[in-house]
């Protein structure tokens, strides 16, 4: 895993789990994405992957909240985490889902950091929050996608994003572990600075800030 290259074309699915009880061999590095279940988060690993339909979006309570692995060769895997906020279920079942999310972050080794996407027009919701502390008990670094930024003008767009910075440098002050950008999967925006923060973390890298200005 010494190649700062990695073909994001390349994935193939692997296989869904619904709990860490029945997730792949805890060995290599992964990259999990999560985020509300409008936030854009199936469209971004397609994106990303350049795969159409790879990651599918679904009305089904039942889909969404399994834990899907692509894998990327090289023990590397993308992990497509269940769509949350999700407002017609039981919320027993929305408990449940809540559970396998904190038991995934907080017990899985392999785990090398969290994309967390969020819209950009209602970004730091309250189950944002909840992620972002799950991810620091656990010591793991978070990168944050601002999606659906076609939908701002620029200047609305970069306020957004320096209203989450200064979030994150609240939370972390030394901007270690958590970082932030805007991103359109409709326009292909931001795409570069994504692959590079999961290169880097593939890698075994934290991400320096200044790459992504």
């Amino acid at each position: 895993m010494d190649s700062t290259h990695i073909d994001y074309k390349s994935v193939s699915f692997l296989t869904s789990a619904p709990s860490i009880k029945q997730c792949p061999a805890d060995t290599g590095r992964e990259i999990a994405f999560a985020g509300r279940s409008n936030a854009g988060k199936s469209s971004a690993i397609n994106t990303l992957t350049r795969t159409k339909g790879l990651a599918r979006t679904s009305k089904t309570p039942g889909r969404t909240q399994l834990i899907n692995f692509f894998e990327l060769g090289a023990d590397r895997r993308l992990v497509d985490l269940p769509g949350y906020g999700y407002a017609k279920v039981p919320i027993a079942m929305k408990r449940e889902w809540d559970k396998h999310l904190a038991e995934y972050l907080q017990m899985r080794q392999s785990i090398a950091g969290l994309v967390l996407l969020m819209d950009i027009r209602h970004p730091l919701q309250e189950f944002d929050q909840q992620m972002l502390n799950w991810a620091a008990q656990a010591g793991l670094p978070v990168h944050i996608l601002l999606t659906k930024a076609d939908k701002l003008k620029r200047g609305p767009a970069q306020s957004a994003l320096l209203m989450v910075e200064r979030h994150l440098r609240d939370m972390d002050p030394g901007c270690t572990l958590l970082s932030a950008q805007t991103f359109s999967s409709l326009k292909n925006q931001g795409l570069p600075e994504l692959e590079s923060v999961l290169n880097h973390w593939f890698k075994g890298d934290l991400v320096d800030e200044g790459e992504l200005a």
